[in-house]
């Protein structure tokens, strides 16, 4: 089956345990369908570059997904009626890197990111 690497944003104003909630609901459609999510990573409430929506920042997710077609399509449609996924992105990959993402390796042990909230500005 071909690999995909799924990105999405929820609002900033939902905790991070409705958050997780919502993530194990995408997890549970995507099992339902006949595809397997081999990683997934919370990347925290992180500042977006513009405004979307009246949001300023979101709450990040990743996922690793090993599906058909059919399968992407159903979840991005269902992230298109939840009121709460501001954005989604889902590409097509050659294989999944299974060693954390470069978001989260960039994050100190005390879980803040080097340069703070504000992004990679000059």
């Amino acid at each position: 089956m071909p690999l995909y690497e799924h990105i999405f944003i929820a609002r900033q104003d939902i905790s991070p345990a409705q958050v997780e909630g919502l993530t194990e609901t995408l997890q549970k459609l995507v099992a339902d369908n006949g595809g397997k999510i081999t990683k997934s990573e919370y990347w925290g409430l992180r500042s977006l570059q513009y405004k979307i929506k009246k949001n300023r920042k979101g709450h990040y997710s990743l996922f690793n997904i090993d599906a058909a077609a059919p399968v992407i399509q159903e979840l991005e449609r269902q992230e298109k009626l939840n009121d709460d996924i501001l954005r989604s992105l889902t590409i097509r990959v050659e294989e999944h890197d299974e060693t954390p993402s470069p978001v989260l390796s960039r994050r100190d042990r005390d879980g803040k990111d080097r340069d703070g909230d504000r992004g990679r500005r000059g």
